[in-house]
This record gives C-alpha cells, sequence and structure tokens, in this order.
C-alpha cells in the first residue's frame, strides 16, 4: 500500500464499547476526549460508518475480534497480561495477584480487561491485606480504559508491505502500542508481517503520517509526534527501499491541530482537502537518503510546493475547508479535513461539515457522508477512525 487513495480493500476499525462507558466529567479530559459521549449513539454511528465501507466493497476488520482471536496464543495472552498489569501502579503484592487471575481467564475476558480496563472494586479478591487498595476510590483504575481505541489510524500505519506500530505520545494512550503489537505477531492473519518501525521507537503517530504518492510520505511534527520520531521513520522506511523522500511538516502544537490529518488529507491521487490557514502556513523539511547511510535534510520549503516536487508532478490541487474564516475554523475543528479515502475522488466526510463537502462535490469529488455526533468526541474523523490495511494500486 503506497498511497492514500488507491481503491480501499482492508481496513481495521474498532468499534466503540465499554471502554467509552468508563468516560466520566472528572476523568474525560485525562483520557483525550472532550465531553462525554451517548455510547449507544455512537456504536450507531459507528456501524454506519463500517456499512458505508462494506457497501463499497471494503473488507471490515474489527479490532476487538482480532484482537480476541489473537489471545487464544497462549504467548499473546501472556504478553497482554503483561500489557495489563502495572506494577508500579499496584504494588508487588496486588500486581502478583492480579498477574495470577488474568493468567486464568480466557481469551474473551482477556481483551474485554484489555480494552476496558478494571476498576479497584472490581479486581479479583487478594489474600491478606493491600495497602494500594484501601487508599484508591473503588471506581479509580487499576488498569486503564482505552477509549481511545476508537481510532485506529494513530496506533499502526501500513506503508507498502509492512506495518508501523505506533509509539503513542499520550500517556492515556500509550498501552494500545502493547495490544497492536501483540495483533500483529500473533494473529493467523498478520503474523509475520514485516515491521517498518518499532513499537519502543521515538513518539510518533499514524495520524501525523500521509501517503502522499509511492515512494513519499509526509509526516506531521507537533502535539504527537516528535522531530526524533520522524527522523527514525525516515531511517527505517529508506532503509527498507520503501520510499525515497520523507517530507517532515511542522504544525501547531495544540489540541485543534493534534496530527496532520486534522488539517490536510487526500482526496485524490493529485487532490488535497486542506485548512485554508494552513495552506500558506505549512512548511516542509524534505528528507532523503544521501547514498551513504545518512540523510540528506534540504528546507523547508512551503509544503504544497516541496510535496509537487517529491510526488512528480506540477502542483497539488487544493480544496480548502471554506473562505469564510469563521465557518473553515469550525469545520477545521468538526474535522472537516479529516476524510477518509475509499478510492481516487470518493471519500467519506462527517456529514455535518456542510460547506467543506459541497467544495469538495464542486471540485468533483464524491462524499458519502456519515454522522458523527457522538464518535467525534475524541476529536477525530473518519480517517482516525480507521486504519487501511490494503489498498489496490492506482491504475494509470
Amino acid at each position: 500500500m503506497d498511497t492514500e487513495v488507491g481503491p480501499l480493500r482492508s481496513v481495521l476499525l474498532h468499534r466503540p464499547g465499554n471502554e467509552l462507558k468508563r468516560l466520566t466529567p472528572r476523568n474525560n479530559d485525562q483520557l483525550l476526549f472532550d465531553s462525554i459521549p451517548w455510547v449507544d449513539r455512537a456504536q450507531e454511528e459507528h456501524d454506519a460508518f463500517a456499512d458505508v465501507l462494506r457497501g463499497r466493497g471494503v473488507e471490515v476488520l474489527l479490532l476487538a475480534d482480532v484482537l480476541r482471536t489473537a489471545l487464544a496464543d497462549p504467548r499473546a495472552h501472556a504478553a497482554g497480561v503483561h500489557a495489563a498489569v502495572d506494577h508500579r501502579r499496584l504494588g508487588e503484592a496486588l500486581a502478583d495477584s492480579l498477574r495470577s487471575h488474568l493468567s486464568t481467564v480466557d481469551a474473551v475476558t482477556l481483551a474485554e480487561v484489555l480494552m476496558s480496563g478494571m476498576t479497584f472494586e472490581e479486581l479479583p479478591a487478594a489474600e491478606g491485606a493491600s495497602l494500594v487498595r484501601r487508599m484508591h476510590h473503588p471506581h479509580d483504575f487499576a488498569v486503564d480504559p482505552l477509549p481511545n481505541l476508537l481510532f485506529t489510524r494513530d496506533s499502526s500505519v501500513w506503508i507498502a508491505d509492512r506495518v508501523a506500530v505506533s509509539s503513542l505520545a499520550m500517556p492515556a494512550r500509550s498501552r494500545e502500542t502493547a495490544l497492536l503489537d501483540l495483533v500483529y505477531a500473533y494473529h493467523p492473519r498478520f503474523r509475520g508481517a514485516p515491521r517498518a518501525y518499532g513499537a519502543h521507537s521515538a513518539p510518533i503517530e499514524g495520524g501525523d503520517v500521509l501517503l502522499l504518492a509511492p515512494g513519499v510520505l509526509a509526516v506531521g511534527v507537533g502535539e504527537r509526534t516528535s522531530p526524533a520520531g520522524a527522523e527514525s521513520l525516515a531511517r527505517s522506511v529508506f532503509a527498507d527501499d520503501i520510499a525515497h523522500t520523507v517530507l517532515v511538516v511542522p504544525i501547531e502544537q495544540s489540541r485543534a491541530t493534534m496530527h496532520l490529518d486534522t488539517v490536510c488529507t487526500m482526496v485524490g491521487r493529485d487532490a488535497v482537502v486542506m485548512y485554508p490557514l494552513a495552506r500558506e502556513a505549512l512548511r516542509a523539511y524534505s528528507v532523503r537518503p544521501d547514498g551513504d547511510g545518512e540523510l540528506r535534510v534540504d528546507g523547508p520549503a512551503p509544503f504544497l510546493d516541496a510535496a509537487a516536487e517529491a510526488m512528480g508532478i506540477d502542483r497539488l490541487r487544493v480544496i480548502d475547508t471554506g473562505l469564510d474564516p469563521v465557518t473553515a475554523e469550525r469545520e477545521q475543528w468538526d474535522d472537516g479535513n479529516n476524510t477518509l479515502a475509499l478510492a481516487p475522488g470518493v471519500v467519506v466526510g462527517y456529514e455535518r461539515n456542510v460547506e467543506t463537502n459541497e467544495r469538495l462535490e464542486e471540485a468533483g469529488i464524491e462524499v458519502l457522508r456519515i454522522a458523527g455526533s457522538e464518535l467525534g468526541s475524541g476529536r477525530g474523523g473518519p480517517r482516525c477512525m480507521s486504519c487501511p490495511i490494503a489498498r489496490d494500486p492506482i491504475s494509470t
């Protein structure tokens, strides 16, 4: 898979589950949600999203299903237990007790704990007294839930035939890495898939990685991806000969622009939808191998110019999310730029971004609209909620 817009064949999604029911006004900020979603409605919206993809011939894999299958392997089960139990939080005695308990549960139960977490109240009875247990509120988390699993784009990304398991920057998401790591290591579908990036490397998240064209990646650097992460990914893809240029794009470190795909996504082989205020502001460092095992770094230059040059085209066609600055800002916040391409010129977008969708259609892009009033409460659109696993090459 070497573009963002080749016909989508297989995708990994996560249907919202009990992990979202763990969100409260007390913890939603810490768990990176702007509001408390109505979970039943979020599930309905996600089911409709998945149905849109299936209706266009896309194979939809659900993370909970592949996780349960992977955990049936005893090695994955042991790795899952290890990922769930934090002895620094629980203390050795309570951690050992929980580790022993989880080692006896089946794959379905362990998957639920890994995704939805466990409160101190839900811990199995332990022998003897635990100061840690007594000093925590019963509803405090002994194992944190992972409500951001919904955004499968961030935790892994496929580049060519290789998977990069992300190193997630925010503490609320760090354990997601372990789940995706064991899925790719032990699920029969993925076992043996070559890696493009190590899960324990410098921070990089899939929402910051755009496959602009065969051999050309753009990597945003900001709140979630570090310069060291971008450099490490560049070295990895150059060593594997799956890219010749990596454009490293600094973005504002803010909640509204947490990833590069919140301000810009591909909608055609030579077209992007982009937040107007970013159009002139985005710059890019062009990183290429120097032929001696090191990197050559040029720039920074205007992102659109650097991208067109690397892609071997005259220019990138830009579709703005509205000329009215207030509307553009509102629709950027509502993930108007965060579209998922199903094929060149066919994208999925949130229905609420009325002006952005109209401008896309005026530019000849087919927009498949989905509801997202609850799905968007964690700051993510259709691209954020999807990890493409396989795309067909774009026919010439």
